[in-house]
């Protein structure tokens, strides 16, 4: 293959490991369980630890079989590096601990993942200063913006009313006033959408999600997209300065205070199967987004059901933006059952669908939102993120079209009022 000739997104996936040149001839990278590795000559220790060589000293913070991972997904969002860790939230955490100071200002949407909220209050109660906003406009955080406004975090679309971000006008605010603009596109994932786009600082992953694919292994990531000027950003340590490219000093530094001192390490065997799941990302999500726009068309029609949450909809408020951003509309959706209809009931007479938690595996997945994951937001609070009590959330799978809207059609049926 020429290096130089462009290739598809699945092209450039499928091929990554190989062309990486694995041991043997092997397709994929092997995995290395290895914790710690040695060297014939101690100055090419001393040479990694000081950041003049690639390599591994400890898995903690390097492992081969993770690094292609890492790779892979560097391709995926067309940034210049990635740092991958056990989970999502891992990355989300290390990277407002080692960019963020006390007394920092951030400003984050106020539709983020009930997860994420909690440990933003988690980071409030230990002295940072965050501001929560509509993030459908860009309005909304210009009001909010302070000199000390380091960072903006937002989610492309939100999990579970899929509010889409500003995301256009967000990232031309941040260029003009230097701010760390961090998005989490794991509701769309690379295939859909690549925040670079939007000139994007950051873009976080859960790998666990539609990247992995077949709710196999737990995994996370942040990628650099490179466009973030760090020349007078205070938080960087000096000696990274000394030691680093100015263009990978922010990333350096995750890794370090973030990967390293967090230890929110990813297993090696997890990052292969990852690895290998994620080169049918593309081919998941077209018939997952298709599964989606078709069960969505059929919910909203239905007498029973009050509203549909989906940005392919054409009446959902954000549903120009999507289009405009996104390849597809994704595999989220939520709706909302009528007054009188047993909530439980309903989700207890779907066969095919599976009741579970989790997002952007093969299979449908069905939860109540109110009474699960945002359970412990209160009802106030749902109430402010426009989460009613008879919400479901869906993540659409891969199966027969016919089978997935035949399953809903037979519960909503035997759910009559």
């Amino acid at each position: 293959m020429n290096d130089n000739e462009k290739k598809g997104f699945t092209t450039t996936i499928l091929h990554s490991d190989r062309l990486l040149k694995p041991e043997h001839g092997a397709l994929h990278q092997p995995i290395h369980t290895a914790v710690t590795w040695g060297f014939e000559d101690v100055q090419g220790l001393v040479n990694v630890f000081q950041n003049k060589a690639k390599g591994y000293a400890y898995s903690r913070q390097g492992n081969p079989t993770v690094t292609a991972l890492e790779h892979k997904v560097t391709q995926m969002e067309q940034g210049i590096a990635t740092i991958a860790f056990s989970t999502g939230m891992a990355a989300i955490t290390a990277t407002i601990m080692a960019l963020i100071k006390s007394g920092d200002h951030i400003i984050a949407s106020s539709y983020l993942f009930g997860n994420t909220r909690s440990i933003l209050q988690t980071f409030t109660d230990i002295g940072l200063d965050i501001s929560y906003v509509d993030a459908t406009s860009v309005e909304n955080i210009k009001e909010v913006y302070t000199d000390k406004t380091k960072m903006v975090l937002v989610e492309t679309i939100a999990n579970p009313a899929t509010q889409v971000a500003d995301l256009i006008a967000i990232g031309d605010f941040c260029e003009d006033k230097k701010l760390l603009f961090v998005v989490d596109n794991t509701m769309t994932s690379p295939y859909l959408f690549r925040p670079v786009t939007v000139k994007a600082s950051f873009v976080i992953n859960s790998l666990t999600k539609y990247i992995g694919g077949h709710a196999n292994a737990l995994g996370g990531s942040v990628t650099d997209t490179g466009l973030f000027d760090w020349a007078n950003y205070p938080n960087i340590a000096q000696i990274l300065r000394d030691s680093i490219k100015p263009q990978m000093v922010g990333i350096t530094q995750i890794r370090k205070r973030g990967l390293r001192d967090g230890g929110g390490t990813l297993a090696p065997e997890a990052a292969h199967n990852i690895s290998v799941g994620s080169e049918t990302l593309a081919l998941r999500l077209e018939r997952a987004c298709s599964n989606a726009a078709a069960l969505a068309a059929f919910l909203e029609q239905h007498p029973l059901v009050s509203k549909v949450y989906y940005p392919g909809l054409k009446d959902h408020p954000q549903h120009e933006l999507a289009s405009q951003l996104f390849h597809r509309y994704g595999g989220l959706m939520s709706f909302a059952l009528v007054d009188g209809v047993d909530l439980f009931a309903f989700l207890n007479r779907l066969q095919l669908v599976i009741k579970s938690s989790n997002l952007g595996d093969t299979r449908t997945l069905a939860i109540p939102v109110a009474h699960t994951i945002f359970f412990e937001l209160g009802a106030e609070r749902r109430a402010e993120m426009g989460i009613p009590d008879s919400m479901i959330r869906l993540s659409v799978g891969i199966e027969d079209q016919e089978d997935l809207i035949g399953d809903f059609r037979r519960a909503l049926e035997a759910s009559a009022i």
